[in-house]
């Protein structure tokens, strides 16, 4: 005898109310429905909703639909127990709809997912949590496939049988979250094109952040919503999803209403710069920045007017030039200013102190504090880039000082004589050189340092040296520290391969990172998380193994410290020049990326134009090629939350060097448009909160 659908799910309701999970109340509640597809249109949508609808009618809750994103308000959730995403592909909110269906999960709002719900928003890690896995693939066709029921005790399985015989498209995942309660698997023997293996979930539940949250992998088809078994498996969804229909409590909510980008306004400063590298802004407010040729120019906020202040003599061949500067953490005593530069002499670039009389630097007063051997010979990487922590301590960052050119974009790791410009393995791998790192001292007054306690090498280790914090950068070119956890930050410039080589090793990348402690970062032998390079024979054009980044081994005969090195730390962000499979949210193109600070509300005035308190603890990131800045949501361990876009719709002109003022406004530097030369769109600009 055959049965209608609508039949069938009468049919059900009966079993529900004795299994006691029937909903009872006066009021119904209230279900959005989302569906949204970028490119193509799913045809089942209107079955699928037919068939909440009528789970609706019999569970006492009213349905709303909707293809609009903008519904993704605060305001507008809080009339909905739970939100349904169905036929849902691509990044379908924007930041601000995000934060604010973050907030509702918190505040105890339901879930539900159907299907390609899964292949939905790959760049926001919180939603890949809640939904609890990413799609990443499928076999042709619908075949027709066995599941196994491996939880019982919900709603969403208590009514199937323990083997369940179906067809529908099935999908194979990635980044799966183990935090989930999965309800049933899928026997990949039983089909062709599985990938996830013996243990390949299609659905799940889970309580998350606050909220209640289950996925199903079925529901592809149209037939899907009038399979009695799979309306059974759903309304048990439901069930859980609803849970006890308590009223919302955006108490709870965690995340915050992300600030409307058109109360940020871009405020230019000063421009026609001539290749700015960094700045300092000293107490009063005063911004100090300098330039690759020497100029050293002063902001004034008090009269918004801007001076050159200082030409100082540098070598500028290559990318070598003034490169930092930095004041000092006890200025309102001390008057004290570093400058990092090229030396116009000798081949070294030097790192020293002066004092700032007036509304200027006096040159006669500089003491020298640390001195960089280089070569000058070559082409590339400077670094250059200075930061101090919260307990006084200097930190230093120094590129490769390598020619990358002769390498196809890979590691350069020449080991032919005469040939160690071209090998980066005796500067950034060398425990005994100061290049490729990013190094931390104490400065004395009186010039040179101290060498703190709790550097990567202890003082009088043999073959290293003790001024070394983290070692293997390749061009870390702007660092910042968290003077809250003293953890250090910067941008690392990878090199150019587009490809991977089986001969080689990995494409390039540029990575974002951060130490906790110190620690090796692998450069030349890896790049990434960890991908590693092969031994390569430049004379005979061979490849040997790749390095083992557990044991790293630096066997160049232009090393001068430790063979064997720390085990290799992985980046908190990395990314090629092709959309990153990890984090696509960066984009695509050129790639530079720059670690400006952790933003902390509570240390800086509270002003008419300081940014708000959203952004408290967040990192800010930038991007020299892209024209982006991020900021990055970490946890109380600093572990990476979210990467989230700041002002998306603006395109900054390579952004150069980022800093809070006293009053809590973002200035910044912007290199401009062409390289090597002045620009109209070279500026210092500030970023004020309204």
């Amino acid at each position: 005898m055959k049965i209608s659908w609508i039949g069938a799910f009468a049919l059900l309701l009966v079993g529900l109310v004795a299994h006691g999970c029937f909903m009872k109340s006066k009021d119904p509640a209230r279900v959005l429905v989302f569906s949204r597809t970028l490119g193509f249109r799913h045809n089942s949508i209107p079955d699928g909703i037919k068939m909440i609808q009528a789970i609706g009618q019999r569970l006492n809750f009213v349905v709303d639909t909707t293809e609009d994103p903008a519904k993704f308000t605060e305001e507008n959730l809080k009339r909905y127990s739970t939100v349904v995403f169905m036929s849902t592909t691509g990044n379908v909110l924007d930041a601000y709809q995000q934060a604010d269906f973050e907030r509702y999960i918190q505040a105890g709002g339901g879930f539900v997912g159907i299907h390609a719900a899964t292949d939905t928003e790959y760049e926001w890690p919180w939603y890949n949590q809640l939904v609890g896995g990413q799609f990443a693939s499928h076999p042709p066709g619908t075949p027709k496939a066995m599941l196994s029921i491996i939880r019982r005790g919900h709603p969403a399985t208590d009514s199937l049988p323990d083997k369940w015989e179906r067809t529908d498209e099935w999908y194979n995942f990635k980044n799966l979250n183990n935090q989930v309660n999965v309800l049933m698997t899928i026997d990949e023997k039983t089909y062709t094109g599985g990938t996830n293996g013996d243990f390949h979930p299609m659905s799940w539940y889970h309580d998350f952040d606050g909220g209640r949250a289950f996925y199903t992998a079925g529901g592809h088809t149209p037939e899907s919503f009038r399979e009695p078994l799979f309306v059974k498996h759903v309304t048990g969804g439901f069930l859980y999803a609803l849970g006890e229909r308590k009223p919302l409590d955006y108490s709870k909510a965690r995340s915050q209403r992300v600030p409307e980008e058109n109360r940020f306004t871009k405020v230019v400063l000063d421009s026609n710069l001539d290749e700015p590298t960094e700045m300092a802004i000293l107490p009063d407010g005063r911004v100090i920045y300098v330039h690759r040729k020497g100029e050293v120019k002063l902001y004034n906020p008090a009269t918004n007017q801007t001076k050159i202040i200082n030409q100082i003599k540098v070598y500028t061949k290559h990318e070598d030039g003034l490169m930092g500067v930095a004041v000092d953490p006890g200025f309102a005593q001390n008057q004290s200013v570093y400058l990092y530069y090229s030396d116009p002499a000798k081949a070294v670039n030097q790192l020293s102190v002066f004092k700032f009389n007036g509304d200027s630097i006096d040159v006669a007063s500089e003491k020298k504090v640390l001195a960089v051997d280089v070569q000058r010979e070559e082409c590339c990487h400077t670094g250059g880039s200075l930061a101090f922590d919260g307990q006084g301590n200097l930190f230093l960052s120094t590129g490769d000082n390598t020619n990358p050119f002769a390498s196809e974009g890979y590691s350069p790791s020449d080991e032919r004589p005469g040939r160690s410009a071209w090998d980066a393995q005796r500067s950034s791998s060398n425990t005994n050189d100061l290049r490729g790192k990013v190094l931390r001292i104490r400065p004395r007054p009186e010039g040179g340092y101290d060498i703190p306690a709790g550097n990567l090498f202890p003082v009088g280790t043999a073959n290293t040296r003790p001024e070394i914090y983290v070692m293997g950068c390749r061009n870390p070119y702007r660092i910042s520290v968290d003077k809250k956890t003293n953890y250090l930050y910067w941008g690392d410039v990878g090199p150019d391969a587009g490809e991977d080589s089986v001969h080689r090793g990995p494409r390039g990348h540029c990575e974002v990172n951060q130490a906790q402690t110190p620690g090796y970062y692998g450069w030349p032998l890896f790049v990434a998380n960890n991908k590693a390079y092969r031994k390569f024979d430049f004379a005979a054009r061979t490849s040997g193994e790749p390095h083992n980044p557990e044991i790293p081994v630096n066997s160049s005969p232009n090393n001068t410290g430790l063979k064997q090195l720390p085990p290799a730390r992985s980046p908190l962000i990395w990314y090629p020049y092709a959309v990153s499979p990890e984090f696509p949210i960066v984009g695509k193109g050129g790639r530079n990326p720059m670690a400006g600070e952790v933003f902390y509300a509570d240390r800086y005035r509270k002003s008419n134009i300081g940014f708000p308190e959203y952004y408290n603890g967040k990192l800010f990131i930038y991007e020299w090629m892209r024209g982006w800045i991020m900021t990055v949501t970490m946890d109380a361990q600093g572990k990476m939350i979210s990467l989230d876009p700041f002002m998306p719709s603006q395109r900054f002109s390579n952004p150069m060097d980022m800093e809070f003022g006293p009053d809590g406004s973002m200035y910044l530097l912007e290199y401009g448009t062409n390289w090597f030369s002045r620009n109209e769109d070279a500026r210092l600009v500030r970023i004020e909160y309204e």
